[in-house]
């Protein structure tokens, strides 16, 4: 729902995030073995060493993004590692395999609904970087749509001389004409914003254009935008987001464009919006002081009345109503409405300072709230059950709300989101599963319908395998769920080469999904994937967030670890046949699990991550993040983030497991340099390992299906190496 996803995306968080708020029109939310760990290492305790001991980083060098002796070590590192993966057999097969799956005509055009048109941002073989298109509702029912193209991002990128890659479009309502198209030169999170005519098909001569900077930018009127931008000095947050909201005037310099709202140099960041929704028009400004935290206000000129929620609330409007989703008990008088809660009033009553909430969604021990969305009439809300969704549909009555469970398979993965949310009554919904291919169905709440529009092909055979949930015992005795991708008749020997995936963190759900990816590159093979759903996680709510925020976070590894453990007591595989993999806050994860466990796993695959704790919070976006892992400067924080930072606690003489590091260049939100200080630190220790890093990609590590291609194909390629599995073969 509109202030949900602004609110959102003013808070960017480490695994995927992005876009701003700007004028909404209602818009809801894809075998080396090793050796023995010290007891130092198992009980994820240690003194820290290196930077943390106040000595200077030698390494620190490294952080210089674009020099050019930094990016000279880097290519020299990448060719040692594109020399062995590439020449690792059936590596081409599978690269070209992977590229063919993300080429794939035949996929599920993802679509946003604007007016009359459905728009859809495409890449292919012929089209690296992209098609802005659009097609009709009718159009988009036929196997093969007419599509009319928009904007061609190749040709616009060839014409300039630039590598622009795809950051969105906000289109101002109702008609959707107008445009702010935000470009980023090779995927980083930064972009350049530049006024757009769907009509003429052309960039606006004299428009609204914002230079490359984190911008957050949105429609007010035809004439007026709200901006949110590098004015200069003091203009951005200390984690380097938009500091200041002004509102701009067509045809007037920026430097003379009216402030309406300032947060303050330590918060995460400030933002503002219109919303367009039922008829009604309301503007919105707030700050976040920090990650997990908000303040919200009604913006009426120059007045502002601030939404007296819980800071660590989230909330958002619908028709005539206030919706707040909790993160922590509210207690008013002498009711207390629970953590997780999705509650839900007349936003009339509520500024008139009356309290009298329905609970939409009511947290029980095994669920969470998954996500909800506005339609015409009603409100549909996604809940996870021990990690499997569920939906329900809330409409108004005389009486007050009546919920009904929405008709779903019992197993799956489901979203569901608003077709053109105050105007129809039409949803859309997905489904997914392991070993299901995607499938996506339009849905009526009146007459309780779902019309099965497109699916997804079949990228691997599926044939033989099955999906099974399981449950570790964390070593404070937490029950952890993990699923477990393989055989249905698996061989119980401890032979059976595993990936294990995770992230625990931001109160990100790993969720069950249709992974083409890993379905060509490992089950296929006959390989066994498996997903953790570890604290830190919102897999069971901000509870079980919490359980692993700051001085708690080494729940989180015990958690990992147990899985990994449970794996090898259940004889699925052994150390030395499984692979960890994660990304970004899971890279974090992957860099403890090496230090703290080089026993229990036999191959690492670490992805944009961070790994340098003591730095990190002055590393580009890193002082966001100081909610969930801590202030490095506070002595009571960095004792407890010194006993797990992998830049510190790497040392010589450990045997650990093979690592293929990976990050980019233009990953302006995890600095590359935490992986580039790594890889350096443990060279220097005499440690074997891979390097790559891309040039392009921003913190997704590639900037399209051909970088994306190749870039797992070297992670898969690097497991099969190490894990023992049989080569790639061509399809």
């Amino acid at each position: 729902m509109a202030m949900r996803a602004a609110m959102a995306s003013s808070i960017l968080c480490v695994a995927a995030c992005g876009g701003g708020g700007g004028a909404v029109k209602k818009s809801p939310s894809t075998g080396a073995t090793t050796g023995t760990a010290t007891a130092t290492a198992e009980t994820g305790t240690g003194t820290g060493t290196g930077t943390g001991t106040g000595e200077k980083d030698p390494h620190e060098w490294l952080e210089d993004v674009t020099g050019e002796k930094q990016l000279a070590w880097v290519k020299e590192k990448n060719a040692i590692s594109q020399g062995e993966l590439e020449a690792t057999p059936g590596f081409e097969a599978l690269r070209l395999r992977l590229l063919g799956i993300y080429d794939s005509k035949d996929k599920i055009p993802g679509v946003v609904v604007r007016g009359k048109w459905l728009y859809n941002f495409w890449k292919d073989e012929a089209n690296p970087r992209g098609l802005w298109r659009r097609t009709t509702l009718a159009e988009y029912k036929k196997k093969n749509p007419k599509w009319d193209v928009v904007l061609d991002l190749d040709a616009l990128g060839k014409a300039e001389g630039e590598n622009w890659v795809w950051h969105g479009a906000d289109c101002l309502f109702p008609k959707y004409e107008k445009c702010l198209l935000s470009l980023s030169r090779g995927g980083a999170d930064a972009d350049v914003v530049r006024e757009f005519d769907t009509k003429t098909k052309q960039f606006v001569e004299g428009g609204f254009f914002l230079p490359e900077a984190k911008n957050n930018v949105g429609w007010v009127d035809e004439d007026t935008i709200l901006v949110g931008s590098d004015f200069g000095p003091g203009s951005m947050t200390d984690s380097g987001y938009p500091r200041i909201v002004k509102e701009w005037k067509r045809g007037t310099p920026l430097a003379e464009a009216k402030t309406v709202f300032e947060g303050k140099p330590s918060d995460v960041s400030a933002y503002g919006f219109r919303e367009f929704d039922h008829g009604r028009i309301r503007d919105w400004v707030g700050r976040s002081p920090s990650f997990f935290t908000s303040e919200l206000f009604l913006r009426e000129g120059d007045k502002l009345t601030r939404i007296e929620k819980p800071d660590d609330a989230g909330a958002s409007a619908w028709d005539d109503q206030l919706l707040i989703n909790l993160r922590s008990a509210w207690t008013i008088g002498d009711k207390t409405w629970p953590s997780g809660a999705l509650l839900v009033t007349p936003l009339a009553d509520f500024l008139a300072g009356k309290r009298d909430f329905t609970m939409l969604y009511e947290p029980r021990p095994n669920t969470s709230l998954d996500g909800y969305t506005g339609t015409k009439t009603a409100i549909l809300v996604t809940e996870l059950e021990d990690v499997k969704s569920r939906v329900y549909l809330h409409q108004r009555t005389r009486t007050g709300w009546k919920r009904t469970r929405v008709e779903t398979p019992e197993v799956g993965a489901f979203g569901v989101s608003a077709y053109d949310e105050d105007r129809s009554d039409d949803f859309w919904f997905t489904e997914t599963g392991f070993t299901t291919p995607t499938t996506l169905s339009l849905g009526n709440i009146k007459r309780k319908t779902r019309e099965k529009l497109k699916q997804n092909p079949v990228f691997f055979d599926a044939t033989g395998l099955e999906s099974t949930q399981h449950f570790a015992t964390s070593r404070d005795g937490t029950k952890v769920p993990y699923f477990q991708v393989s055989r249905t008749k698996l061989t119980l020997d401890g032979q059976n080469p595993t990936i294990l995936n995770g992230y625990g963190g931001f109160e990100i759900s790993m969720t069950p999904g249709y992974n083409s990816t890993a379905g060509a590159a490992w089950l296929e093979r006959g390989g066994v994937l498996v997903i953790a759903n570890i604290r830190g996680g919102g897999e069971y709510g901000p509870e079980w967030h919490k359980a692993a925020l700051k001085h708690d976070r080494q729940r989180a590894y015990d958690d990992f670890i147990a899985i990994a453990l449970d794996l090898v007591a259940r004889k699925v595989t052994s150390p030395p046949k499984l692979g960890i993999i994660g990304g970004s806050n899971g890279g974090l994860l992957m860099g403890v699990m090496l230090v703290q466990r080089p026993d229990l796993f036999g191959a690492i695959v670490c992805q944009v991550p961070l790994l340098d704790m003591k730095r990190y919070h002055k590393l580009l976006a890193g002082a966001s993040w100081m909610e969930e892992y801590g202030d490095p400067d506070k002595p009571e924080d960095w004792a407890v983030l010194s006993r797990f930072s992998p830049y510190q606690n790497v040392k010589a003489g450990v045997r650990y497991p093979r690592t293929l590091f990976t990050t980019s260049t233009r990953d302006d939100r995890v600095h590359p340099g935490h992986a580039r200080k790594m890889v350096a630190r443990m060279t220097e220790q005499g440690h074997d390992l891979l390097y790559y890093e891309n040039i392009e990609g921003g913190h997704g590590g590639a900037a399209d299906n051909k970088q994306t291609a190749y870039m797992f194909a070297m992670a898969y390629a690097f497991f099969a190496k190490q894990l023992g599995l049989p080569p790639a073969q061509g399809r």
